[in-house]
C-alpha cells in the first residue's frame, strides 16, 4: 500500500513529497489512522520553514501536529476500525510522527472520537487553534468573579487562535475587541463578533507605566512580549488574562503591580498536553458551538503541496482565519 507523506528532510528547511509505504512508518502506536484532514498552525510553519526548533526527533521527518481521520487498524480496545478519531498535541509533529501523511500510527493516548457533531472537515477547521482558544475561554468563565464586566480583548485577532477566540467570547456574551495588525480585516472580524478593533500598534511598544487606566476585563493572548506587557498593566480588577501564543516575542518584563494590586491572573494555556477529561470536555463545547456558527468563514483550503508557501505566509502575519489541509486531494 503506497500513500503520500510531506517529508522534512535533514536540513530543516527542505521539504518534499514523497510515496510512503506502511513500513516507512515508525511504530510509534497502536492504532492506524487515514488520516483526511490536517490544519497548520504557527508552531507547524516554524517547523516547515526551519524557522524554529520545533523538531526534536530524527530526520526525514513528518510534521503536522494535528489530524483526523479514520481508524483502519487497531490494537486497542478503545478504538475499532472504522471510528472517527482526531489528533492534537501530545508531541505529534514535534517529537513524533505528525499529521502531514496520508497514513500514521497513533497511540491510544493521543486520540480522542471525534464529537458527532463534528465531520473530521470541520474538525480540523477547529484544530489546535479552536482548543487553545477553547481551553482560554473555559480559563476565564472559571473565574470567580463574575461582577468583572467590561471589555474583553483578543490579540492577534486575525489568527487561528484569534478568530476562535473572537468567535467564542461573543458567542458567550462578551463585549470583544479584537486587536490586529491588519486594518483591512476590520469586517471579518466585525462578522466573527468583534465590537471593537484596535490598531496593533496600540499595544505592541509595552506599558506606558507599571499601573494603566483599567481598560480590560479579561483577556485571550496569542501575541506575548511588549503587547502582554501592555495587557496586564491595562486590566481591570480581577481580570484574567490567557497567554497561549508567542507570535510577538517570547520574553516578558513587567511588574508584580497588576496582581497584587489588582488581583489580575496571568494563566498559561498549553493545549499540548492538555489533560484528556479537560481535553473532551473543550471539544464537546466547541462541537455545540459549530451547530450555531459556520466554521468555513475562516477556512482556506489547501492541498499538501501547499503547506510550504502556507506556512511562510503564516510566518509573515499575512494569514486571516486557519489554513485547513485536505489530505486525500
Amino acid at each position: 500500500m503506497k500513500f503520500q507523506g510531506l517529508v522534512l528532510e535533514e536540513d530543516r528547511s527542505r521539504t518534499q513529497i514523497r510515496d510512503l509505504k506502511l513500513n516507512d512508518l515508525p511504530a510509534q502506536g497502536e492504532v492506524l489512522v487515514r488520516t483526511e484532514w490536517s490544519g497548520i498552525n504557527y508552531k507547524d510553519a516554524l517547523a516547515v520553514t526551519g524557522r524554529g526548533k520545533i523538531v526534536r526527533s530524527e530526520f526525514p521527518f513528518v510534521p503536522g501536529i494535528d489530524l483526523a481521520g479514520v481508524v483502519l487498524e487497531s490494537k486497542s480496545d478503545k478504538f475499532r476500525p472504522g471510528d472517527r478519531v482526531l489528533a492534537t498535541g501530545w508531541g505529534i509533529g514535534e517529537e513524533h510522527w505528525g499529521g502531514y501523511s496520508q497514513m500514521q500510527w497513533m497511540s491510544e493516548k493521543w486520540l480522542i472520537p471525534i464529537p458527532e457533531e463534528l465531520s473530521t472537515r470541520d474538525s480540523m477547521i477547529i484544530g489546535t487553534a479552536g482548543l487553545t482558544a477553547m481551553l482560554s475561554v473555559i480559563e476565564i468563565q472559571a473565574s470567580p468573579h463574575k461582577s468583572n464586566t467590561g471589555e474583553m480583548l483578543v490579540t492577534g485577532a486575525t489568527g487561528g487562535v484569534g478568530s476562535f477566540a473572537v468567535m467564542l467570547l461573543a458567542d458567550a456574551g462578551y463585549a470583544v475587541t479584537a486587536s490586529s495588525g491588519k486594518a483591512e480585516a476590520s469586517a471579518y472580524l466585525k462578522a466573527l463578533g468583534a465590537l471593537r478593533i484596535i490598531p496593533r500598534s496600540d499595544l505592541s511598544e509595552g506599558a506606558q507605566r507599571p499601573l494603566d487606566k483599567g481598560r480590560w476585563a479579561g483577556c485571550v493572548d496569542s501575541v506575548g512580549s511588549t503587547t502582554l506587557e501592555s495587557v496586564l498593566s491595562c486590566c481591570n480588577r480581577h481580570a484574567v488574562v490567557a497567554s497561549c501564543g508567542l507570535a510577538g516575542g517570547h520574553e516578558l518584563n513587567t511588574t508584580v503591580f497588576p496582581f497584587i494590586l489588582r488581583g489580575v491572573r496571568l494563566i498559561g494555556i498549553d493545549s499540548n498536553t492538555c489533560p484528556k477529561t479537560l481535553r473532551i470536555e473543550a471539544w464537546n463545547r466547541l462541537a455545540l458551538f459549530s451547530k450555531t456558527r459556520s466554521l468555513d468563514a475562516i477556512a482556506h483550503e489547501l492541498s499538501m503541496s501547499e503547506i510550504p508557501a502556507a506556512c511562510e505566509t503564516i510566518i509573515s502575519g499575512g494569514v486571516t482565519g486557519r489554513f485547513l489541509v485536505d489530505l486525500q486531494a
